[in-house]
């Protein structure tokens, strides 16, 4: 097990959002070149137009991309969104959520669908999309307390290559009493080598007492995460419902 350290280098309370059939009607962007965390409110025109889920991704990354964008530069974005049965408890999917960036295999536009508990987090934590754009200069973890409404960055040292144990221990180390209330978004030493990949989104199996995954892209999106040896890991947290 590694003894990591991680120094908090921004912090913003947040008053969370109502759930109101299905929308939060609140986004979340989070530049890693400057450390700004940013919450806006979605149009209504928006949500009427583009639902949520895919269309929500395409909606922010349109708005922060051009023509010229290439998969590596600071503006291509991470988008992760879910529709509003996302975070619906026994809805066929409703754990579901989407992930959207442009292909460091094709330059164009990918999505991809994920399980695992992060999408409800979010949205249980007051936001229908994430976005995260810019470059990180070191490993970096991005924290989404729903429970205290904070978000928090960090800057990491030490952290496990391994992606399991990297979840595990995050895990472990935001709500070591209840981990079932955190879910972790990773990817492993193979996005360093390869333009072919995925993320990691994970969840608590109380029955084993460990982190396990699912997992989206299995194509293109592992790659966003660690650029110029960054990694932007986001542990999210809500209660569990």
């Amino acid at each position: 097990m590694c003894d990591f350290h991680m120094e908090e280098i921004k912090s913003v309370s947040y008053e969370k959002a109502e759930l109101k059939k299905g929308y939060t009607d609140q986004s979340l962007r989070i530049n890693l070149n400057s450390n700004d965390i940013i919450i806006h409110p979605i149009d209504e025109k928006i949500k009427q137009t583009f639902i949520g889920g895919k269309g929500y991704d395409l909606w922010l990354l349109w708005n922060s991309v051009s023509g010229k964008t290439r998969w590596n530069d600071p503006e291509n974005a991470v988008c992760i969104s879910s529709g509003p049965l996302g975070g619906t408890p026994g809805y066929p999917g409703g754990g579901k959520s989407i992930v959207t960036s442009i292909s460091p295999l094709t330059g164009a536009p990918i999505d991809s669908n994920v399980g695992g508990y992060f999408g409800p987090y979010k949205k249980f934590s007051g936001f229908d999309v994430l976005r995260i754009d810019g470059k990180a200069t070191a490993d970096t973890v991005i924290l989404i307390d729903g429970i205290e409404n904070k978000i928090k960055i960090f800057k990491a040292e030490n952290l496990p290559r391994d992606s399991y144990e990297l979840s595990d221990q995050l895990t472990r180390h935001f709500d070591p009493e209840k981990p079932v209330n955190v879910s972790v978004v990773t990817a492993g030493p193979g996005a360093e080598h390869t333009f072919f990949g995925c993320l990691n989104f994970s969840w608590w199996d109380a029955g084993r007492k460990r982190v396990r995954y699912k997992q989206p892209a299995e194509g293109e999106s592992e790659r966003f995460l660690p650029i110029s040896g960054s990694r932007p890991l986001l542990p999210g947290m809500a209660p569990f419902q």
